[in-house]
């Protein structure tokens, strides 16, 4: 696997043989008490089924990651997404809505809700407009731009934007959000991460430590990711080659050397060897370095 040692976050496997094992639930918790930063505290977490149907006569079927409960009752769906879509904030609100519906009662109720939070960890860029790794958004008044309602949280994070290098994490989120971005390309735990929890996880996510039956579930996984990748690259090609047909011969312009560094970041994270991520982006090698 091109050197691997670490698993990569990225493939639908290693992120919930990370963040959805009852057995290592420490990790979760730590990555979102990070996340939190001192807003929430949880103790405690209880994982749910992560798989729900919809109640309608066409029923929409929705897979989350991670589903989990707090031990304060708190809903929690964690998703890693590879790919932008169109709607992926109405995804978003759509999967929001089973965790509120779940907590109906029979009989008399007062419709007290528990709060619910939706995360995004996303492989691709969802806000253009902003430099920011890590948005949240609730309901709000309008006229007053006050929260209107404060249990309803959408969280999103952009891997890609992030770009900070060992020396500078200073904060516990810093250092979760440069492992899920440079996981699969480490050969070694990082010294700064000194904390028990990535001691456990980097002993974890080792490769060669997994059962054989795990090996080949991330195998087929990895292959799914890159088959995703290389389906990006195809179509970012084929568009530069057009661009090219049309006399558009003066270079990449920015919104194609923003697509062809978000593709080698995906590349790299899948631990595709650096020469062939130049010969497939069109990059300079002092691009790729500034990754």
């Amino acid at each position: 696997m091109n050197g691997q040692r670490y698993i990569s976050p990225y493939t639908d496997f290693g992120f919930k043989y990370i963040f959805g094992s009852e057995l290592n639930k420490e990790y979760l918790i730590s990555f979102l008490n990070a996340l939190f930063e001192g807003r929430h505290h949880i103790k405690d977490i209880t994982y749910q089924n992560s798989e729900h149907l919809d109640e309608v006569v066409y029923s929409r079927r929705a897979i989350f990651d991670v589903y989990c409960t707090t031990d304060k009752g708190d809903h929690i769906i964690v998703e890693m997404q590879n790919v932008d879509q169109d709607y992926f904030a109405d995804r978003m609100v759509y999967y929001s809505t089973f965790p509120i519906r779940e907590q109906a009662k029979r009989g008399d109720w007062d419709y007290k809700l528990n709060p619910v939070y939706t995360i995004g960890i996303l492989n691709f860029i969802f806000d253009k407009s902003s430099d920011d790794v890590h948005h949240e958004a609730k309901l709000m008044n309008v006229a007053t731009k006050e929260v209107f309602y404060d249990k309803l949280s959408f969280i999103t994070i952009e891997l890609p934007k992030f770009n900070k290098k060992e020396d500078e994490l200073v904060t516990l989120y810093d250092k979760w959000l440069f492992v899920l971005r440079n996981l699969s390309r480490l050969m070694e735990r990082p010294a700064a991460l000194q904390e028990r929890v990535f001691a456990s996880l980097f002993r974890h996510a080792e490769i060669d430590k997994m059962q054989p039956n795990e090996r080949r579930q991330y195998e087929k996984s990895l292959f799914d990711y890159n088959d995703i990748n290389n389906s990006n690259v195809k179509h970012f090609r084929e568009g530069k080659e057009e661009g090219l047909r049309e006399g558009k011969e003066e270079g990449m312009k920015e919104g194609e050397r923003k697509k062809a560094l978000d593709i080698a970041r995906k590349l790299r994270a899948a631990g595709v060897d650096d020469a062939v991520i130049l010969a497939t982006t069109g990059l300079e090698e002092n691009e790729l370095k500034s990754l």
